[in-house]
């Protein structure tokens, strides 16, 4: 009986893993979370690949120790050969794994390629490492770097999860990460004491956090939802207490939040928005009514030398001009 139910069980946890979305966990959840990113399933792609291949050679090798056990025992073979080499053996046994390589290594390079870097990113997340606390910054849209602590058993609230759900213990801010869909994004990594890793597994991103140094990664989430990830780099006592919480929105939405982000604060340039502009900070200048060190046209003349050079040195109008 306890058999049945093991089996069943395990049966549907199979059917839930395969219908369960990424965004968070799942009782009885099995095998990899959904991706929600080009690269996670790329990433998910290749791990199939080399399930497959892996399965083939250990069935192979397998039922090649079966048979030479059952061909090769001293009952029906007393007399053993002494052959020592055989060239077309030794060919085969070179040649396939060099293959077998290559068909890895190809997927492996163009994965390590395609998570270097964004050429031209839409958005630019500073993430930074602490004991046993991740913070956040958002250069582009003038947010300025809070914290993302994790939220306390007794605290928890509807819609929160235990030891994955943050909250920023200074009250600035909710605590949560919010980046928009359909962006490519930047994500720059560093620690401030000891080694951190900033991993989401639905993103397909595990990225050090070294102290002294920056670590580039980037990310363009497919849908909408919340997702998680951890600390992945054993950095002291508080090491399991250092949760990610990401809110991935509608890039309107994410425009909406960086406004109320922002509002109130005294700002000498306004947020960078995706979908719109950001209205001038107050009290800053029209660009129409900004200096300049140009003078108007029509006080120009053909005649006028430059302020530098010899007398008589010509103006790049007057040269093109005399051309």
């Amino acid at each position: 009986m306890r058999l049945m139910r093991l089996v069943v069980g395990c049966l549907g946890a199979l059917v839930a893993a395969g219908a369960a979305h990424g965004q968070g966990v799942h009782e009885w959840q099995m095998g990899l979370q959904e991706p929600a990113s080009p690269y996670a399933q790329q990433a998910h792609d290749f791990h199939a690949l080399l399930l497959v291949i892996i399965t083939v050679i250990v069935i192979f090798v397998l039922g090649l120790l079966i048979y030479v056990m059952w061909r090769f025992n001293a009952k029906r073979n007393p007399t053993p050969s002494k052959t020592t080499h055989n060239t077309m053996i030794e060919v085969v046994w070179t040649v396939v794994p060099i293959i077998i390589l290559i068909v890895i290594a190809v997927p492996s390079f163009n994965l390590l390629y395609a998570l270097d870097h964004e050429e031209d990113p839409e958005l630019t997340l500073v993430v930074r490492g602490y004991q046993w606390y991740w913070s956040y910054e958002y250069p582009d849209q003038q947010i300025e770097e809070f914290q993302a602590n994790l939220v306390p058993d007794e605290e928890i609230g509807e819609g929160q999860l235990r030891l994955l759900s943050t909250y920023d213990l200074t009250g600035r801010t909710d605590g949560v990460v919010v980046l928009p869909v359909d962006t490519d994004i930047q994500i720059v990594v560093t620690a401030m004491d000891v080694l951190h890793s900033w991993a989401v597994p639905a993103f397909g991103i595990k990225t050090d956090a070294v102290p002294g140094r920056t670590n580039e990664t980037w990310v363009r989430i497919e849908e909408e939802g919340t997702y998680y990830g951890q600390c992945s780099e054993i950095c002291g006592a508080g090491h399991a207490f250092m949760p990610i919480e990401i809110h991935a929105v509608s890039r309107e939405a994410f425009d909406d939040w960086v406004e109320q982000q922002t509002a109130g604060l005294e700002l000498e340039t306004p947020p960078v928005l995706l979908t719109r502009e950001a209205p001038a900070p107050e009290g800053a200048a029209p660009a129409e009514d900004a200096p300049t060190d140009e003078a108007p046209a029509d006080e120009a003349t053909e005649d006028e030398p430059t302020e530098t050079g010899d007398a008589g040195t010509a103006t790049a109008g007057q040269r093109l001009a005399s051309n």
